[in-house]
């Protein structure tokens, strides 16, 4: 091959990559071949940096019916029934086209759920941007990607019919070369009904269904595999273009299909298209398979070969479907008005055969493919700014409190984010119980069952940037408290762990530690990982994100009725603050707000604690004696009383008992701010749990009475409902 240097350059193959694809071939593959390694070799489909650091997860426990290495993880919520869930990441796309990207995120984690025979009743996503608060061109085009991720996930999401209950928005400057744009979905089937993607069964037909390939979305894997630069900002054509109608057909198709036996497997054309969904099915059964590319549904004229097993046009699965049965398959899916073709059959060769008109364009051994894919050992380094940010240098002891609620209080990242949910329709399918904005953990009942599912996100960037193992443990905790607050079992998580460039050491450090901190949470926890996504190369011109190990975490009660609010409810009611709190405002919003620093140490994570705490919420639960719940996390209690007073437009009087004044914006773990309506009942439960406790005041009146803190609460609602929108339409 002529110019293989610049082509290996090109495809981002390394020369040795390159020699290992000489062995596995045994001759020099053609350029259609060289493309298919690179796809599936690159970061975003072979997790070749990461793969050493996500061996030994925790992944399994009774309720675990399926673990990684699927569409997406199940788990057994009691009653014959299962929930299906994964999150995944769009951001590289998101940040070059802000509506298509976070649209195409949707629908793709949307069919990664679906394909396993789920009916997708839930969405979430967690979204990361840069500074919306200055009016120069930063913020402005923050602004822009804002607008254009929220509805573009809207649109998406209320057109599939499938509710967006919740999810988390945070700003920062690291976030200004390079968004994220983190999609979450869970579905409900029987627990005995779960479809796989497999393609073995020599002589069966491959299927190939849905809309048309098209040349949107070429070169996206490796696109995603790659830093920002000035240059490839715009690469438009590699990012996809979704079209939620046809999804919506896809998936009741699909849903319909299930209900036969008529298939093997199914696959989702996600990242590499036709290329990873081919040799991913094959791949898990040891099978060969062959596909003749001419007959693949084409939207556009003149596509070649490497257009067709490389192109990410959405709204495609790959079935693989029992010899005899194929023209029912194809018969369903015409009934919908999608295109079915049959495109190949499985064979006993181990290889994967393309043909063009009859003509052998491509044969690759399949195994070698995934098993010898490379897995790099790349250099680790600590941190040097590490040292440098230990201590807090700035003086907060000369703060004034209320100067500090004021400011706090009107932080975009603590404020009300109607602007953004108020786009999506969270009550579709009529099994929500807590909404967007309704604090904490989002929940909805399975009406099949009763049961209710509660599901969080989180993660606290500033603590992963000052210690990336137990910001990352942190952010599992956290996620595991937000559930436990509305009354249900933590019972697994799914993750997508976005950081910067792994060719560098320090990034790749803070990785294998952030990879740690998850193992050791979730064991401690009993929260195993049963899906998720790795995002590197987050970073542009060499300036790489905070690291951010998102986490979703999905509990199970078994009664949704008995789903507790998190904001206040009936005056008169005492409040009480569990848990101990010290000083501690290690990457703090009170740091971050009041002298733009990230800095500090964090507290140790107490696992023993957290989980009395989850246990005696669960216990008041069951005496019917909590009328609300929520953990104290970013801005402490100051900011958890602020936003249960406001959401629920009653006043509170409360008196911390804190020495120091500002420990009220401490951010000490393993604390819960809990409405109590019987404090006798309360106090002898506590008493026995072996956590601290302490009544703090009650709801009474109109007044937001904290300390020296004296707030009308009408006030504060306008701060909280209407900063944000203020702040994001500013330029429209």
């Amino acid at each position: 091959m002529k110019n293989i240097e610049q082509t290996l350059q090109k495809l981002k193959l390394t020369k040795d990559e390159y020699q290992n694809i000489l062995k596995i071939m045994g001759r020099e593959p053609n350029m259609l071949e060289l493309q298919i390694f690179s796809s599936m070799w690159s970061e975003h489909c072979s997790y070749k940096s990461s793969k050493k650091y996500l061996n030994g997860f925790p992944t399994k426990a009774p309720w675990v019916i399926q673990g990684p290495g699927e569409n997406a993880g199940v788990i057994d919520i009691g009653d014959g029934l299962a929930a299906v869930f994964k999150m995944e990441s769009h951001n590289h796309p998101s940040f070059i086209e802000p509506y298509q990207g976070a649209a195409t995120g949707v629908g793709g984690i949307l069919r990664d759920v679906f394909t396993m025979g789920a009916r997708p009743v839930a969405n979430m996503n967690s979204l990361r941007f840069g500074s919306i608060r200055k009016n120069d061109k930063i913020g402005k085009y923050q602004r822009y990607l804002v607008r254009g991720v929220v509805a573009g996930i809207g649109d998406y999401g209320n057109c599939m019919g499938v509710p967006t209950v919740g999810g988390e928005t945070f700003f920062d400057d690291c976030y200004n070369g390079n968004i994220l744009v983190n999609a979450f979905t869970l579905g409900v089937c029987k627990s005995d009904e779960i479809f796989y993607g497999l393609a073995e069964g020599v002589g069966n037909p491959v299927i190939y269904v849905g809309s048309k390939t098209g040349r949107d979305g070429l070169g996206g894997a490796v696109m995603a595999s790659d830093s920002f630069t000035e240059e490839n900002k715009s690469l438009r054509p590699t990012v996809q273009v979704g079209d939620p109608f046809t999804e919506k057909l896809l998936l009741e198709a699909c849903l319909e299909l299930f209900k036969h036996d008529y298939i093997v497997g199914i696959q989702d054309m996600g990242a590499a298209g036709l290329t990873s969904s081919s040799f991913e099915m094959a791949g898990r059964s040891g099978s060969g398979m062959i596909m003749h590319l001419d007959q693949v549904p084409a939207r556009e004229e003149g596509m070649e070969p490497f257009e067709f097993m490389l192109s990410e046009s959405q709204e495609r699965m790959l079935i693989c479907a029992k010899k005899g049965y194929e023209d029912k398959v194809l018969e369903i899916f015409k009934r919908w008005e999608l295109d079915a073709k049959i495109i190949g059959e499985v064979t006993d060769t181990g290889n994967m055969e393309l043909f063009w008109h009859g003509e052998k364009v491509a044969d690759i051994p399949i195994d070698p493919v995934g098993e010898n894919a490379p897995v790099l050992d790349r250099a680790v380094k600590k941190p040097a700014y590490l040292d440098e940010i230990k201590e807090i240098k700035a003086d907060i002891s000369s703060l004034n409190v209320n100067e500090v609620f004021d400011k706090l209080a009107a932080s975009p990242e603590v404020v009300d984010k109607s602007w953004i949910y108020k786009q999506y329709d969270s009550m579709v399918q009529t099994n929500t119980i807590k909404a967007p904005g309704s604090l904490d953990a989002s929940a909805i009942r399975v009406k099949e069952s009763g049961v209710g599912l509660s599901l969080s996100s989180d993660c606290n960037p500033r603590y992963c940037y000052i210690d990336p193992f137990k910001g990352a443990a942190a952010a599992v905790v956290e996620s595991g408290r937000n559930v436990a607050m509305s009354g249900a079992t933590p019972k697994a998580i799914t993750d997508c762990l976005n950081y910067g460039n792994p060719e560098n050491p320090e990034i790749m450090w803070q990785f294998a530690k952030g990879c740690e901190g998850i193992k050791e949470a979730c064991k401690e926890l009993d929260t195993p990982v049963v899906s998720g996504n790795v995002s590197l190369y987050n970073e542009t011109n060499g300036e790489g994100i905070y690291p951010t190990p998102a986490i979703v975490m999905v509990g199970v009660n078994e009664d949704a009725d008995k789903t507790i609010p998190s904001f206040f409810q009936k005056e008169g009611n005492s409040i009480y603050l569990i848990g101990e709190t010290r000083s501690d405002f290690g990457g703090s919003l009170l740091l971050k707000e009041m002298f733009w620093e990230v800095s500090g140490t964090l507290p140790e994570l107490e696992y023993e604690k957290e989980l009395k705490l989850w246990k005696l919420i669960r216990d008041a639960n069951d005496k019917g004696i909590i009328d609300a719940a929520k953990d104290v996390n970013v801005g402490g209690i100051a900011v958890a009383l602020y936003k249960m007073s406001v959401l629920a437009n009653k006043g509170i009087n409360v008196s911390s008992g804190f020495k120091n004044a500002l420990d009220i914006f401490s951010e000490t773990f393993s604390r819960a701010i809990v409405e109590i309506n019987d404090d006798k009942v309360f106090e002898d439960l506590a008493s026995k749990s072996g956590l601290s406790y302490q009544k703090i005041g009650s709801i009474e009146g109109d007044k937001f009475i904290l300390d020296e803190i004296r707030r009308d609460v009408k006030v504060l609602k306008n701060i909280y409902f209407n900063s944000f929108e203020e702040l994001i339409e500013s330029d429209l």
